[in-house]
């Protein structure tokens, strides 16, 4: 009895109208808001338990918030991305086509995550002055893959739920930038975590080969049910993951094991795991 309510409470939370415009949009920005409140949740708690992220520049304390935001994000990737390549009988049998209401729900989240992730990046890059090229193309590519979904409803849900996969490393790399800053990049817990984090990325490597075979291998069907437009997005951002992003972003933070440095800020200087600004301003302690 207790199974049954709690499957009546699951499919209650999925059970949405999905094919009506304004349900997939209000989920989408559901997303957003999500996600934008996880950011301000981060600050609040951030200003009051960490002497590190009172003492950081504005830019590092966005970049900290919006490491946190895609740690959670990466949790509920993992979830349904595992659900669906491991458990779920639907996308077993079919990996084109198939879809479920609580995958519906999860892609309109992501999406909204990533529309949340273009604004944050784009502003950020206004306000501060800087540019990311890899980081831009990589919220670009994704955000214009999961909103194909919106628009095109008859798009099956399993390699996008992959995508959402490849968002294993975030929850790691969180941990491993926010322990930088607060000095703890010679710790054994520091190390652990980057250890994990480095074969997180070797994962996603394995994980886009499976996701290149079941495009392959059913390619016809994947153009029909994707589209052009659509099926032109996510084979562009399956290939720049794959054979540019992967192997860039496995090779910095292999490096980073060896060499602590926080190379998302170069005007920064790591000092026996702890912060210190070039200009010779006080090092950040090590206390959180």
């Amino acid at each position: 009895m207790v199974q049954e309510d709690g499957d009546m409470a699951s499919r209650s939370i999925f059970a949405w109208d999905y094919v009506l415009w304004e349900v997939r949009l209000k989920l989408v920005v559901a997303g957003f808001f999500i996600y934008l409140g996880v950011f301000f949740l981060s600050h609040y708690l951030s200003l009051r338990i960490s002497i590190t992220y009172r003492a950081l520049p504005a830019k590092e304390k966005v970049f900290w918030n919006l490491a946190a935001t895609r740690g959670v994000f990466g949790i509920q990737s993992c979830v349904a991305g595992l659900w669906a390549l491991l458990l779920d009988p639907v996308f077993q049998a079919d990996k084109v086509y198939s879809q479920q209401e609580w995958s519906w729900f999860n892609c309109l989240i992501a999406c909204g995550f990533f529309l949340l992730e273009n604004v944050a990046v784009h502003v950020s890059n206004i306000v501060f002055g800087t540019f990311d090229l890899f980081l831009v193309v990589h919220h670009l590519l994704a955000f214009g893959g999961f909103f194909g979904l919106v628009t095109n409803i008859k798009s099956g849900h399993y390699i996008p739920l992959m995508g959402m996969l490849l968002e294993m490393s975030t929850p790691f790399t969180c941990i491993s930038w926010m322990l930088l800053k607060v000095g703890w990049a010679n710790t054994f817990f520091w190390k652990a975590n980057q250890w994990v984090m480095i074969h997180m990325f070797h994962c996603r490597m394995i994980l886009t080969y499976h996701m290149w075979y079941v495009c392959i291998t059913n390619w016809n069907a994947v153009q029909e049910n994707l589209g052009r437009l659509h099926f032109a997005v996510v084979f562009t951002g399956l290939s720049a993951v794959t054979f540019v992003l992967n192997p860039y972003w496995t090779y910095k933070k292999t490096k980073q094991l060896a060499c602590p440095i926080d190379w998302n800020f170069t005007n920064r200087t790591m000092k026996n795991g702890s912060s210190k600004k070039i200009n010779g301003n006080p090092l950040q302690t090590k206390e959180l």
